[in-house]
């Protein structure tokens, strides 16, 4: 059943008890609030300003994890096949009948002279680096694919559910694949198939949180407040490389075993304490939803670069789905909700003004993001003379320049208003960037950590505020005369666009034989992602000189 309720959108700044009691909250925040309710009776907080904390800190570290799964195959890579003259003899090995290395006995095993002994089987065959990139590909396209169907799925279930369930088998499957060592599993398909699953249920990840946190949050310092919270992509991909290097050259499967039972650990946690909603709490009246506060009216512009001729009036009419814990995972999919929230489809996502050019410039942008993400310690290792584990801490850097440009991009966009052109921006410098990195990068450690630092701010900024900022701003469109179901699809869609080419690059990067065509195709695809936002950008650029021209004839 839905409710139909009329809210006066207001400021709260009252102190409320935490006591109070919340029927359809999660477990997790019953327990908290009858502990409340016994152990401190007169504790008073904010619960708005108590919630918006939680769902930031949790969503961040739900997706950091999702990251963090994401990562060891880059980092695992440089010992799944690689140079075995130079490799040390494991001391549990000695010598048997006919020269063959065994552990202790003397059953036929891999010969020490042959250049790929210390190869794990089916990769030490002279196409290794091609079916690494299928493992890329496997994952990514499932990913990319799985991405349109989970934005649908998303609106329509609750979304705690969707996270919780999504997290847990996404690190079973992570946690699988190392287990392949363990029990000798040397089939190529088993490999193919355990990154194929992973990549579906992946996909609960991105459209679950933004969501979330669209609801909880109004247009107001958007870029900023998402730009801060996107740094969890870097922080995820760092935890996953520091996880995955300290097991990388003694027993690798751990590298996978290990952040695949945190993320199963973290996916409990979001099941107890997550709240998906303003409404499960009761702060529907001191949330909006749709971002339309008084004070953003008039300075509000369209993504399309237009201006928005929105001017709401105080009280708005809000439709609520009675979703909870109660729920079935997909008891709410046949409900037909009320024409004022009625779901977005497919198509109709995709006349939203904008959403076509920023999923095709994102295509490009993650195609650039993903190759560095799937190859970069690989890359590194052949390069320069590092190591497995010194090749994966350096490629931290372009990391940690990816959490700065996410940062500087969402301010940026929310200082001028203008977020295609701080894009575009980001991007024509990343071109030439990418250059220099191939020509100069390996010619010292400090030379690559620098520009590898440089290079992630401009290549991450670009691709964190399209996926964040962007893609909130266009799921609450003015276009959707304030409907706030759409939120989920359009980011789907635009992160499902720049899922395929994320998954194109990887297996392009394994398929040429030659780096300096590797980064070619990065600087053509960079260029592209930053064509399709030329509209976009020179109609913002327009906008800002008639505002600017406006206010000089005030003055005069």
């Amino acid at each position: 059943m839905h409710k139909i309720r009329l809210q006066k959108i207001r400021s709260h700044g009252r102190q409320h008890k935490m006591s109070a009691t919340y029927p359809r909250a999660p477990i997790g925040i019953r327990l908290i609030s009858f502990l409340s309710a016994k152990l401190c009776p007169r504790w008073q907080i904010n619960r708005v300003l108590w919630f918006k904390c939680s769902v930031l800190g949790l969503t961040y570290l739900a997706y950091t994890c999702y990251h963090m799964t994401r990562k060891p195959l880059s980092v695992v890579k440089s010992v799944l096949h690689r140079n075995c003259t130079g490799v040390s003899l494991p001391p549990d090995f000695t010598v048997g009948q006919s020269t063959r290395m065994v552990p202790h006995d003397f059953t036929t095993g891999p010969n020490p002279t042959d250049g790929t002994w210390c190869d794990y089987p089916p990769f030490d065959a002279p196409d290794f680096n091609s079916l690494l990139g299928k493992l890329d590909s496997a994952f990514l396209f499932s990913y990319a694919i799985a991405m349109f169907g989970a934005g649908f799925v998303a609106e329509r279930v609750s979304l705690r559910y969707f996270l919780a369930l999504g997290m847990a088998l996404s690190g079973l499957f992570c946690y699988l694949f190392g287990m392949a060592k363990v029990y000798d599993i040397h089939t190529f398909w088993y490999f193919m198939a355990v990154q194929a699953l992973a990549g579906i249920f992946q996909t609960t990840g991105w459209p679950g949180v933004v969501t979330i946190v669209g609801r909880w949050f109004d247009r107001s310092k958007r870029g900023f407040i998402f730009g801060v919270w996107n740094s969890h992509t870097s922080i995820g991909n760092i935890a996953g490389l520091m996880i995955a290097s300290h097991y990388v050259e003694t027993d690798w499967s751990l590298s996978f075993i290990v952040p695949g039972f945190l993320m199963g650990l973290v996916g409990f946690v979001m099941f107890l304490f997550l709240v998906d909603g303003p409404e499960v709490v009761d702060c529907q009246e001191k949330v909006c939803p749709t971002g339309q506060r008084a004070g953003d009216r008039g300075r509000r512009t369209r993504l399309d670069g237009l201006p928005d001729s929105d001017d709401e009036e105080e009280v708005a009419v809000t439709v609520e789905q009675e979703i909870n814990e109660r729920t079935p995972i997909m008891g709410s999919i046949n409900r037909a909700p009320p024409a004022r929230d009625k779901v977005i489809g497919f198509m109709g996502a995709l006349k939203i003004p904008g959403v076509v050019e920023f999923s095709l410039s994102l295509f490009f942008a993650k195609l650039v993001n993903y190759t560095f993400l799937f190859w970069l310690p690989f890359y590194i290792q052949s390069s320069t003379s590092l190591g497995p584990e010194k090749s994966a801490r350096v490629s931290a850097a372009f990391d940690i320049g990816g959490i700065v440009g996410a940062i500087a991009a969402g301010m940026i966009s929310d200082a001028s208003g203008m977020p295609a052109t701080t894009c575009h921006i980001m991007l024509a410098l990343a071109a030439p960037l990418l250059v220099v990195y191939r020509s100069w990068g390996s010619a010292s450690v400090v030379l690559n950590v620098l520009l590898l630092f440089v290079t992630g701010l401009m290549v991450n900024g670009p691709y964190a505020l399209i996926t964040t900022s962007v893609s909130a701003e266009l799921g609450q469109h003015s276009s959707l005369n304030g409907n706030s179901r759409a939120l989920a699809t359009v980011t789907a869609i635009i992160d499902g666009t720049g899922s395929i080419g994320a998954a194109v690059g990887p297996l392009l990067a394994g398929m040429l034989a030659d780096w300096s065509h590797v980064f070619y195709m990065l600087v053509i695809s960079d260029v592209m992602a930053l064509v399709l936002l030329l509209r976009i950008s020179s109609k913002e650029c327009s906008r800002r000189n008639v505002a600017n021209r406006s206010l000089n004839v005030r003055i005069e």
